[in-house]
């Protein structure tokens, strides 16, 4: 059941993605906004870009074996992506700078996940 929320997340954060880095370069860059703001747009769409392929790597992983370390994993990069990039869209696209503080969080979010993947893998090479 899983499994599949995480490959249809994947498949979501991607569109998005490509949808965001597409308004990033095209219709944000020429609108006004800062090229500070626009830095920072674009790496809310690098990351998210990045976790998106995780997450489908992780489905891919689960296949062979599941390992609970590895729905951490997706369930942190999930919130990651929402806090992270997610307020750093906020703050560009409405500017809503008190929602800041979830960006750190986010990013918190994006090293437990990677912690719990390598968890995952020692669990994994253990049997």
């Amino acid at each position: 059941m899983l499994n599949k929320a995480w490959f249809y997340l994947a498949g979501l954060f991607g569109l998005t993605a490509t949808a965001l880095g597409a308004y990033g370069a095209h219709g944000l860059a020429g609108s006004g906004v800062s090229a500070s703001a626009v830095t920072a747009f674009n790496t809310g769409v690098q990351y998210q870009f990045y976790h998106a392929l995780a997450l489908l790597l992780l489905v891919l992983a689960l296949r062979y074996k599941a390992v609970n370390a590895l729905h951490w994993a997706g369930a942190l990069f999930t919130l990651g992506i929402l806090m992270f990039s997610g307020s750093i869209y906020a703050l560009v696209l409405l500017g809503t700078k008190g929602i800041a503080w979830l960006t750190p969080l986010g990013g918190l979010c994006f090293m437990a996940g990677w912690l719990s993947v390598l968890l995952a893998g020692r669990t994994w090479l253990r049997s």
